[in-house]
């Protein structure tokens, strides 16, 4: 043999060795019938693929709407018999003569005797994620506070433009099992609930999320350790993804964790498709695609569930659908940074801790989430009962455009929910506009905690000059009274324009209720007309830590195109008023001709009027 054949050959038997993908082989729905015996697999324990067998009782078409289907299934085999169909299934693949039918991904609810599955055919889930990348329409808005009733009420509104089943259960055609019991079946099937991995959350954040997520078709369960915690099992989790794999979507990772676990149905090329239902069928989606290892399953009467927890980032979901969630292998989706500093005063003693988070960028979740962060944080680590005080400094850092940044305090019972609401609410406006998609590319909030809470109020306000003059700068005199009854006057200088005369009014009054005043008399000023006026907005909005003070005079005013133009001329106005469909117009009945605030290390509270006489004679006493 000469060295060149000799090479070859050895080329040639180095080939036979290389991992070769196999091309899975499909079964299309119009060949299952009633009778087959087909083997599916999923993991009960660890990485290990296990299989069970699966005994198609029949079809049921419609049961998802029209040209919607399902395959009617009785499961058998390894946990199966005790656990029935499990929680963290979702996905599993279902192979008849060694191609592929669909996924395991319906179950008839709690308490079956037997675990009956329906399977989504996997042509129905390829098609329905091949829809185009487009950016989404309006997704579920989740009001600021997050409350227990107002997220379930989001995330229910969210699944229920999925309309999984048949309007009428005669609209259900059972093929394979009598039509009165295939209708029964199509009418109580439901998406097998989906694990919702939360790992680093305080009890009190738990109680928050649970219900509503459970209600949404979650089980929330609680993990062990935070994502750079990861036990030796996760380390250890390497070589090419599998058809029955467990795999793990991530919502929030850092320093804790949340997110859902299923199952991988098929792999094609790079392209990765699972759960055979949807995550929250939000449409195109850039979240991150993780392996998942599954610790063991919980047996339940009610409902049985695999512990998992997610591991490393293999790629992005890309879609969800009302069938499937797909994906592509390869790097992650760019999350947004989150960087959390909490500086607790306690007896003198100050500590400082940071914390780093990173959460998805999606319209629904990104500002529920940041909520959840900050929340978590402070609950982890301050009083939960009782008043407190918290001093917060945040900065958004947001693609081509300026930072929006916010100083507050905020204190009483609810001070926490006001630091994360101030934080989180922001991004919700951003993130739901209607001019511009927009990237934010980190939050670094830092909040100063103290337990003793810190508020003032005011009680009177004065000039010293009973007629002051026009063109003038005057002491306004601001009486405040601390919590504990302390007293302080505080002095603003007020300028009075030359050009005014007669009654003005000086409103002197806190944050929350000049917020609520301007609402009302520029009611379309809150509706701006591109991000840059948005974030202006933002920016501008009224804080609890300051005394804001505004001098008003009668003169007209008009709101035009999200701007406010103050001191108008009549003239003016009524080309404006003349011309309403050329833009946005909005009528203000007093003119702010002066403008000042007071930054105090308190949250401020209460209001004042004052109403004065200028003297027109100017300066110099003209």
């Amino acid at each position: 043999m000469t060295f060149r054949t000799a090479l070859s050959a050895l080329a040639v038997s180095a080939l036979l060795w290389i991992p070769v993908p196999a091309t899975t082989l499909l079964m299309p729905i119009e060949e299952v019938r009633p009778g087959m015996v087909g083997v599916g697999r999923t993991v009960f324990e660890g990485t290990q693929l296990e299989e069970f067998q699966v005994h198609v009782l029949g079809v049921l078409r419609n049961v998802q709407g029209p040209k919607r289907d399902l395959i009617l299934a009785r499961l058998e085999g390894g946990p199966l018999a005790e656990t029935g169909v499990a929680q963290g299934m979702s996905g599993s693949p279902v192979y008849i003569d060694g191609r592929l039918v669909g996924a395991v991904s319906y179950s008839v609810g709690a308490f079956s005797k037997e675990p009956i599955a329906g399977i989504t055919p996997i042509a129905e889930m390829k098609d329905a994620t091949a829809m185009a990348r487009r950016r989404g329409g309006q997704q579920a808005r989740i009001d600021l506070p997050v409350t227990r009733e107002g997220l379930a009420a989001a995330l229910s509104a969210a699944h229920a433009r999925l309309a999984p089943f048949a309007a009428r259960p005669a609209d259900v055609q059972a093929i394979g099992v009598p039509s009165a019991a295939g209708a029964r079946l199509g009418a109580m099937l439901r998406p097998i609930s989906t694990p919702l991995v939360m790992t680093g959350f305080e009890p009190e954040t738990v109680d928050l999320l649970s219900a509503a997520f459970r209600d949404a078709g979650f089980t929330p369960v609680i993990g062990g350790g935070a994502a750079g915690q990861l036990s030796e099992e996760l380390r250890r989790m390497t070589g090419p993804l599998r058809e029955g794999d467990a795999v793990g979507v991530t919502l929030v990772g850092g320093d804790f964790e949340m997110g859902a676990t299923g199952t991988i149905t098929h792999i094609d090329g790079d392209r990765v498709y699972a759960f055979g239902h949807p995550f929250f069928n939000l449409g195109p989606t850039e979240f991150p695609m993780t392996r998942a290892y599954v610790y063991t399953m919980l047996p339940s009467l009610m409902s049985s569930f695999k512990i998992s927890s997610m591991g490393e980032v293999v790629g992005t979901v890309q879609q969800d659908r009302a069938t499937a969630i797909a994906g592509t292998l390869g790097k992650g989706p760019t999350m947004i940074p989150v960087k959390v500093t909490l500086e607790s005063d306690r007896d003198g003693q100050t500590s400082r801790r940071s914390f780093t988070y990173e959460v998805v960028n999606d319209q629904t979740f990104t500002s529920l989430l940041t909520y959840v962060a900050m929340f978590n944080t402070i609950t982890a680590y301050e009083r939960q009962f009782g008043s407190a005080t918290f001093s917060v400094s945040s900065r958004t850092r947001i693609k081509g455009h300026d930072d929006v940044a916010l100083r507050d305090v905020f204190t009483g019972d609810t001070a926490t929910t006001g630091v994360a609401t101030a934080v989180a609410g922001p991004l919700t406006m951003l993130l739901g506009n209607e001019r511009e998609p927009i990237t934010i590319e980190e939050l670094d909030i830092t909040i100063s905690a103290s337990e003793v809470p810190r508020s003032v109020t005011i009680e009177r306000v004065w000039l010293d000059e009973i007629r002051p003059r026009a063109g003038r700068t005057v002491p306004l005199k601001i009486l405040t009274r601390s919590y504990r009854g302390e007293e302080k006057i505080s002095t603003i200088q007020v300028d009075i324009p030359a050009n005014v005369s007669g009654p003005l009014s000086i409103l002197v009054t806190d944050g929350q209720q000049l917020n609520a005043l301007e609402q009302r008399e520029m009611r379309r000023s809150m509706q701006p007309d591109s991000v840059a006026q948005l974030i202006r907005v933002l920016n501008n909005t009224r804080r609890n830590n300051r005394i804001y003070v505004r001098l008003l005079a009668g003169t007209p005013g008009a709101v035009v195109n999200g701007e406010a133009l103050t001191s108008l001329p009549p003239s003016v106005l009524s080309v404006f008023e003349g011309d309403r469909n050329g833009g946005s117009y909005t009528p203000i009945r007093n003119a702010a001709v002066g403008e000042w605030e007071l930054t105090m290390d308190s949250a401020v509270r209460g209001s004042r009027t004052l109403t004065i006489e200028v003297d027109a004679r100017g300066p110099a006493g003209r």
